[in-house]
């Protein structure tokens, strides 16, 4: 899942980022997504995301992107007078999906070869489903 932030503005800083981190965690104790991997370039991030089945990744999205948003601004108010209107991200998302043809290791190769100035924020555990290959 890759997450652009508003008008492609460079707003993830070191601070930005920690913050974006413990979210990401805390969401993972509430919902069934688990954060497998966060990286960030300075005007967007990638999520590589593991999730239960019935949850959609539009879902996925719209959890990730409201909640994240909202303690970034609580954390960071700064962040208001660049991100005018109240929001951190752009209203549009790319995500793509494991399977056949792309494996968590081809994904999180992409994840990592992605933007200049590209760093790992966060490295979580894939999780293991009984029953499931």
């Amino acid at each position: 899942m890759v997450l652009p932030a508003k008008c492609r503005l460079v707003v993830f800083s070191g601070a930005v980022e920690n913050t974006l981190q413990e979210v990401c965690v805390g969401i993972s104790e509430r919902y069934e997504i688990n954060y497998i991997e966060i990286g960030a370039d300075e005007n967007h991030v990638h999520f590589l995301v593991q999730s239960v089945p019935v949850m959609s990744p539009s879902d996925v999205v719209r959890i990730t992107k409201s909640i994240t948003a909202r303690e970034t601004f609580k954390k960071h108010p700064e962040l208001r007078k660049l991100l005018w209107g109240g929001h951190v991200w752009r209203s549009g998302y790319y995500i793509n999906s494991v399977g056949q043809y792309a494996n968590e290791k081809i994904i999180q190769a992409y994840v990592e070869g992605q933007g200049r100035k590209y760093k790992r924020i966060h490295r979580g555990q894939m999780w293991l489903f009984e029953g499931m290959e």
